[in-house]
């Protein structure tokens, strides 16, 4: 029987390996929490079998329902009539079975029904439904809305809302796109005018391009302040959906069929301001997009995974000259190289996480205690994390397209054929590097933490906690950060700022390819697999890095 947790030790590697315990207490709350609640653990080993207990569980959800319901999704797709959205019957059991399982509140606190789980646990989740069906992470990932409530909504709206996101009983909607709003929101026009006699904000306006858009509950960004017309005016709204939101359509897409992508319209829907008026694009926005950005780029990740190892079993099967075509060198050196891709990935996404994790608990610690020391440490993880956020979504989705197209490749013709998985996994793939913040808005977020320098710091930190067995690999990746340094200060010099931004995305890339390497000279010291594995990825990825910083330097730089 298939499991997509059990039987992929590169996500067991990160549990069973790194030192998570500091982290885990203070989600935790030295495990006072115990004391409240039966199911809260009452020491470290104890929550990191919960955290097992539960991705084995979802690991068996996904490979013997979702995965299998999967193409039937991808055919039938969600269908739009009268003004109403239905799924497709594939997705339905899916979403009623991670219903019955509880994994519907994977971040949430426990007080309202949530699993109190690290973003690191979320990820490797994401991955998982994500491998067996691209679309239904579209419904599992949006748990992100439960988050923002619970981080900026009031206690009213927590009670109400995350405990009904975390028994499964409301879907969630993170609407926010507009016609002519879509990357550049502080154009956002949809209105919530204040309305006297009910007390109360009233929604009006079109938004498109929303996922799931037919929920029960939305947060929707909409402008608050009447005349302006930049972020300052806007804020954030929680709705629930009834007969003043209208469902226009929904679109025909290349993939991800499952999920329903939405046009709608507002008429006076009744409307609960999130947090403060005027925060809506400049905080809360941010914040749920840089989880919304950290779940794509797991779903980039499962994708791929699944595409990798499609293309594996094809090629073993595949006879052609006399020989399985996993024996051509050519094939063979594809898929090492996929497999090197993704161990890089979901180094890169997991340390992500983590830094998410540490960010989220020093920013409340702070928060409730005012603790000098504690709003140092937020600093540093909120730096960090905004940083790695788009890094990695930047190179999961680009990289994670790389390898789908591989993989059909690896397939020849069959693999245009819809007999075939390989081509859903193709068309899936495709828009995880657009929505969310293309990548090139990604470059936009990232490039800051390396023209000011934040990002060496950072990287010469992580540097000191590598693998101190690998001397000469350890050299070469400072060696390949004190170059890009170099470059970085030669491109400050630079006069022309429109010159200086054409080479942003590949300033990015290399930067990427270091960290990358950095955390995997992180995990080299837990197994001979992984020391391989960072030495491929080095001998392989570095070439291509000086080449970009060579290809700057000779533009009369």
């Amino acid at each position: 029987m298939a499991n997509y947790y059990d039987d992929n030790k590169d996500i067991k590697f990160y549990l069973n390996n790194y030192d998570l315990s500091e982290l885990v207490s203070l989600y935790e709350k030295n495990y006072e929490e115990a004391k409240k609640y039966d199911f809260a653990p009452e020491n470290y080993n104890d929550a990191i079998e919960n955290y097992k207990l539960s991705l084995n569980v979802l690991g068996k959800i996904a490979g013997e329902i979702i995965a299998e319901n999967a193409d039937s999704v991808d055919e039938e797709g969600a269908r739009f009539n009268n003004g109403e959205v239905t799924y497709a019957k594939g997705t339905q059991i899916n979403l009623e079975m991670l219903k019955k399982a509880g994994l519907n509140g994977v971040m949430l606190p426990r007080e309202y029904f949530g699993l109190n789980f690290p973003a690191l646990v979320y990820v490797m989740m994401i991955e998982i439904v994500s491998r067996a069906d691209g679309s239904q992470m579209n419904f599992f990932g949006l748990q992100d809305i439960g988050e923002t409530i619970n981080e900026f909504g009031s206690e009213e709206q927590k009670h109400k809302y995350c405990t009904a996101f975390a028994k499964g009983e409301s879907t969630g909607a993170m609407t926010l796109t507009e016609p002519d709003a879509g990357s550049d929101l502080q154009s956002v026009r949809t209105k919530a005018v204040w309305d006297e006699k009910e007390n109360c904000y009233r929604l009006y306006g079109v938004k498109r391009f929303i996922t799931n858009g037919n929920a029960d509950i939305s947060l929707v960004l909409a402008r608050s302040e009447e005349g302006t017309t930049d972020a300052r005016g806007l804020s954030m709204f929680v709705i629930e959906r009834d007969e003043t939101v209208q469902i226009r359509r929904i679109e025909e897409k290349l993939g991800i069929h499952g999920s329903p992508t939405c046009e709608m319209e507002f008429h006076g829907t009744k409307a609960e301001l999130v947090g403060k008026k005027g925060y809506g694009l400049i905080k809360y926005v941010m914040s749920l997009m840089n989880g919304a950005r950290l779940a794509v780029s797991a779903q980039a990740l499962g994708i791929s995974e699944e595409a990798f190892r499609e293309a594996y079993a094809y090629a073993e099967e595949r006879e052609q000259f006399g020989k399985s075509i996993i024996n051509f060198p050519m094939v063979k050196r594809m898929l090492d190289d996929m497999k090197m891709e993704l161990d890089g990935m979901r180094a890169l996404l997991c340390n992500t996480a983590i830094a998410m994790d540490y960010k989220k608990i020093y920013e409340k610690e702070y928060a409730s205690t005012g603790d000098r020391s504690i709003r140092k440490l937020y600093q540093h993880y909120n730096k960090l994390a905004g940083f790695l956020t788009p890094l990695s979504k930047f190179y999961l989705t680009e990289v994670g397209n790389k390898i789908c197209y591989d993989s059909l490749q690896i397939h020849g013709g069959t693999g245009y054929m819809r007999d075939f998985k390989i081509q859903r996994l193709y068309r899936d793939i495709r828009i995880t590097n657009i929505y969310e913040g293309t990548t090139q808005l990604q470059v936009v977020a990232a490039i800051g933490a390396v023209t000011s320098g934040l990002y060496f710091k950072f990287m010469e930190e992580a540097l000191e906690k590598t693998e101190r067995g690998l001397v000469d690999y350890v050299n070469k990746t400072k060696d390949l950060l004190n170059e890009l340094k170099s470059l970085v200060e030669l491109l400050k010099e630079e006069s022309n700022h429109d010159k200086k931004e054409y080479y942003e995305s590949d300033l990015i890339e290399i930067t990427a390819i270091i960290t990358i390497a950095i955390f995997m000279l992180k995990n080299a010291k837990y197994s001979e697999e992984k020391v391989q594995s960072a030495k491929r990825y080095i001998h392989e990825r570095f070439p291509k890095a000086r080449y970009l910083i060579e290809r700057i330097k000779s533009q009369n730089i």
